[in-house]
């Protein structure tokens, strides 16, 4: 099964997290916890997203993006966020690339989000973002869809 990679910065949401867990598990992504985590992983309202599928999940938890990138140094990551106009359909994903979520209420840090591989999600003008676990499910299944499953 292709590689994909799923971080996600400071979650805040527990049931947003179980969800993308779940996700994880059933399309053979990684999925990297960043920085300090809003909630604990073993709330009851994460296990109850995730349900009987964090066995399944390749789940890793890291202090830092900058750790990550250490560990990574030669994979490609994306950004995603609603300030800049670059679509994630304009990109052409490989095996292993990593793609980044930011926290619910504040998204990613500004240094992020100004990188040229910063992406978004079109949206009507004038909502402000959608759900994480809804953003993830989006562009994980083009990252799939591109790369094979």
């Amino acid at each position: 099964m292709p590689k994909l990679n799923i971080v996600l910065y400071e979650p805040e949401i527990p049931q947003n997290t179980g969800n993308i867990a779940r996700l994880c598990a059933c399309t053979g992504a990684s999925l990297y916890l960043v920085g300090k985590l809003g909630f604990s992983l073993s709330s009851k309202y994460t296990k109850r997203a995730g349900l009987d599928y964090w066995d399944s999940v390749d789940l890793h938890k890291i202090n830092s993006m900058e750790e990550l990138f250490q560990l990574f140094p030669d994979s490609n990551f994306y950004y995603l966020t609603t300030k800049t106009k670059r679509k994630y359909t304009d990109i052409e994903f490989k095996e292993g690339d990593f793609i980044v979520f930011g926290p619910e209420t504040r998204g990613l840090p500004q240094e992020y989000v100004t990188k040229d591989t910063a992406l978004t999600i079109p949206m009507k003008d004038g909502q402000r973002s959608l759900n994480l676990s809804n953003s993830v499910a989006i562009v994980a299944y083009e990252v799939i869809r591109q790369i094979g499953l």
